[in-house]
């Protein structure tokens, strides 16, 4: 039987909650005689977070990253669990923490169905064309022209399908994976489950590559790590139909951004929607996916908010609540390192 983990650091605990996410205040139910103090930030920066984890033993971070620097022993000496809300640990040297042997743990399965239902919601303004629509309509193009269907034909001349034409290919096949592809089919779509690039298929699975080539829709919902950084570039741009449109809700840096505005500009797909950008907070000087450059493309972006939902709010509250008391009664869950 797995004893308790013990902790070097007594009975009271000091709690540094480094983004506030929550509208109410963070009350954790620490087993007795455990104690804490809680000091919560509406935000924090890179250059302020040095300060505020000095005497921290617990951190609770949702944005900020949290490198090598931040995590040496003359910065964080007391440091000894980071509590991510999220399921991402990618902005997180998780390295530098078992260096010193600093627990991490996330907070997964919580956002699936706002994620999934942000990214079903992006399709349909893809394959719709919406955003441009609404655009040229609040600019009095309709007035002018009389008729703007065309806006809603590809480069390729060809009207939009509708879902009972579509092949839905899913890259990622977690908890928002299976999620996106039950919705795809619920809706009319053939779904195809990805096998991972450069790698055999399993039975219950499609080559990486014939997805690419097969999908009119592919939904990126992978993790970010060493072998997903440009999943998708410009050869899988190349090998999708005219008619495919691209939807990533997974994580920056899993597409490459040059090579898909490229693959836009040249009518290679048919359009594309992301939530998420390889530098986060983006403005138009940090992405080539934002700014007056992408305004004619069939290109729809949000600002990294496909998580935001009532019922996410309160599955990360659950968790992350049961993560540090779990942590502080010896009984750690949900690490990833």
């Amino acid at each position: 039987m797995d004893q308790p983990i013990t902790h070097s650091c007594g009975h009271h605990h000091i709690i540094v909650l480094l983004e506030k996410l929550f509208p109410t205040t963070l009350a954790f139910n620490l087993p007795p005689p455990h104690t804490y103090t809680l000091r919560e930030y509406e935000r924090t920066s890179p250059d302020q977070l040095a300060d505020r984890i000095r005497d921290a033993e617990i951190i609770i971070r949702t944005v900020v990253p949290i490198g090598a620097k931040a995590l040496s022993e003359n910065i964080s000496p007391k440091l000894k669990l980071i509590a991510v809300v999220g399921s991402g640990t990618d902005s997180v040297d998780l390295q530098a923490c078992r260096v010193r042997n600093i627990m991490v743990a996330n907070t997964p399965h919580c956002n699936t169905s706002a994620v999934s239902e942000h990214a079903i919601g992006m399709y349909f303004a893809v394959r719709r064309s919406i955003p441009r629509c609404h655009r040229l309509l609040q600019a009095g193009e309709w007035a002018k022209h009389r008729v703007l269907i065309n806006l809603l034909y590809g480069a390729d001349g060809q009207a939009p399908r509708t879902c009972r034409g579509e092949v839905a290919g899913v890259v990622g096949y977690g908890g928002v994976g299976r999620k996106i592809a039950a919705m795809a089919q619920a809706i009319g779509m053939r779904v195809l489950l990805s096998g991972r690039k450069d790698e055999p298929a399993p039975a219950d699975r499609v080559p990486f590559d014939e997805v690419i080539r097969t999908a009119s829709v592919i939904f990126l919902c992978l993790p970010k790590t060493e072998s997903t950084v440009n999943y998708i570039s410009t050869k899988e741009l190349d090998d999708m139909g005219s008619h495919a449109i691209l939807i990533n809700v997974s994580r920056g840096g899993i597409v490459n951004e040059e090579a898909l505005v490229r693959a836009l500009e040249r009518g290679l797909i048919a359009g594309a929607a992301t939530d998420v950008f390889v530098k986060e907070p983006a403005g138009p000087g940090d992405s080539p996916l934002l700014g007056n450059g992408v305004q004619g493309l069939n290109l729809v972006t949000t600002p990294h908010v496909a998580w935001v939902a009532e019922e996410t709010s309160l599955n990360y509250l659950e968790i992350l609540k049961a993560n540090v008391s779990e942590f502080v009664n010896g009984t750690p869950v949900n690490l990833v390192a």
